[in-house]
């Protein structure tokens, strides 16, 4: 299963989450479930979660869609990262 692991820099963590919540149904549409959302211990303006993703496709066309980086501007994303990653196994 490939996964899409996140990390966005936030003005205000509460602002944000009400905003990405408020796409859930857009995640949904693009393949993309989420399964946790972190908050780091130290910074509290970043925030990583991550989504399973059905189609490599239809995630990247969800990222690249300027809808996408409208929805970050309007949460406070003040800059972000994602990266699509693959089980490797364990030992």
């Amino acid at each position: 299963m490939t996964h899409m692991l996140c990390r966005n820099r936030v003005a205000d963590f509460v602002r944000w989450k009400a905003v990405f919540a408020s796409h859930a149904k857009d995640h949904q549409e693009a393949g993309l479930r989420l399964a946790k959302i972190w908050r780091d211990a130290e910074d509290r303006h970043s925030v990583y979660f991550l989504f399973e993703v059905a189609s490599l496709d239809k995630a990247r066309t969800f990222i690249a869609n300027p809808a996408a980086a409208k929805a970050g501007e309007a949460s406070g994303v003040l800059d972000g990262s994602y990266h699509f990653l693959e089980d490797a196994g364990g030992y």
